[in-house]
């Protein structure tokens, strides 16, 4: 099958969404020989968040194996049960990518055609794509950094609780300045109980500046977080 399809190239470009509210970070958008053909049959849709390209290779929601696996390639911004999403299967065969299987669950009934990639451009893409960090405003560097010290301190577990996320707050376009919410970002945790217990959530809204290096920012708001008990310094939400 392959054999007889022409080779298109995979292209990954990191985009803010317009609702950022739904999912603050970028969504990893793939384009098809420069043309973002997912839009024309789901406009609504996002894609997969680039906070899920962080793991193993394998991980990564593009990623493929000889066997075939289904995956939902845009999605709206409220859920794929209420407006439907785009889905797609696609998998390895020999050094050729295979994506087809097209469904389409929203109002919108067309479908892309089938598409065929060379596996080494494909995989390079990927990578490439999973390092890049080009596209980051300062929160967004702010808050990968901080998140990274948080998770892997055990901080939060000391306390009987977990990190929920961590997440860039950017300025609402179109807010007057005395409504809008000051650019930085969210830390959101929760307190472990046991099943029938009542779960408390508790939220940190930290500033985060333009002119200051963002690794230094994270250290510093990473410093605050760690001083003391979390469940007293942040608020219930």
């Amino acid at each position: 099958m392959a054999d007889r399809m022409a080779i298109s190239t995979l292209t990954l470009r990191h985009r803010i969404p317009d609702d950022w509210a739904a999912d603050p970070w970028a969504e990893v958008r793939p384009l098809i020989d420069g043309t973002d053909v997912l839009r024309e049959v789901h406009p609504e849709g996002m894609a997969p968040s680039c906070r899920h390209w962080t793991g193993p290779a394998e991980s990564w929601p593009l990623a493929v194996t000889e066997e075939p696996r289904r995956i939902m390639i845009t999605e709206p911004v409220c859920t794929a049960g209420c407006c439907g999403a785009l889905y797609v299967t696609m998998r390895r065969e020999g050094d050729r990518v295979i994506w087809d299987g097209w469904e389409n669950t929203s109002d919108v009934t067309a479908l892309p055609p089938d598409f065929c990639f060379d596996a080494a451009q494909y995989e390079a893409e990927l990578a490439r794509a999973a390092a890049d960090r080009g596209w980051e405003e300062p929160v967004d560097t702010v808050a990968r950094l901080l998140e990274r010290i948080l998770a892997g301190s055990g901080w939060f577990e000391r306390w009987g609780c977990v990190l929920t996320g961590v997440w860039p707050r950017r300025e609402e376009p179109g807010v007057p300045e005395e409504l809008a919410v000051p650019e930085g970002v969210d830390v959101e945790f929760r307190q472990v109980r046991k099943p029938g217990e009542r779960t408390c959530s508790y939220r940190y809204e930290l500033p985060v500046a333009h002119d200051q290096p963002a690794e230094e920012q994270a250290r510093r708001l990473a410093a605050r977080i760690l001083a003391d008990d979390p469940r007293k310094t942040a608020e219930l939400c």
